[in-house]
């Protein structure tokens, strides 16, 4: 699994080289990694300042793992899949197989990703309900009340609504 990944980040059959090797000094405590202050401040460092601190001799394990850190961590995509496990699963629908319904939520998820390339997306009612997508919006550098001016009073925004159900 591990190598299959790798593979997936560095197709270049030298770079996958060095990355395993890398990877196995860092599991391993060996080279780059054996130093004891190496190893002591894996328990007293954020994962960010370890690798910054101690990865520069392993530049492609360096870049990996602060790309990897870097993720923002959500649950949105999670909350997603529940709702639409709800909505698939409600008591009208109870008699649906755990599989069959993970078939559904599946196949729901896949059709709605899919559904974004095309231009009835864009332009049609979906507009409204996916006004983010699965974007992470960064508010780096902006204050509080700037970043905040979200507003439930949107005049434009419930005339397309009312226009949309009627």
């Amino acid at each position: 699994m591990r190598n299959k990944c790798f593979r997936k980040f560095y197709p270049d059959q030298q770079d996958f080289k060095t990355i395993k090797k890398e990877f196995a000094d860092f599991a391993l405590f060996m080279n780059a990694f054996e130093n004891p202050d190496s190893i002591e401040d894996r328990a007293d460092f954020e994962p960010k300042q370890w690798w910054g601190t101690h990865g520069v001799s392993t530049r492609l394990s360096k870049n990996l793992a602060l790309k990897v850190l870097g993720q923002p961590a959500s649950s949105s995509c999670c909350e997603r899949n529940w709702s639409t496990y709800g909505f698939i699963h409600s008591a009208a629908r109870n008699k649906l197989t755990p599989a069959r319904a993970a078939d559904l939520v599946f196949t729901h998820n896949n059709h709605r990703l899919l559904s974004r390339n095309s231009q009835a997306y864009l332009t049609g009612p979906s507009k409204m309900w996916d006004i983010g997508g699965d974007g992470v919006e960064s508010f780096g550098g902006v204050g509080m009340l700037e970043g905040a001016d979200l507003s439930l009073d949107e005049p434009a925004l419930e005339e397309e609504i009312i226009d949309s159900l009627t």
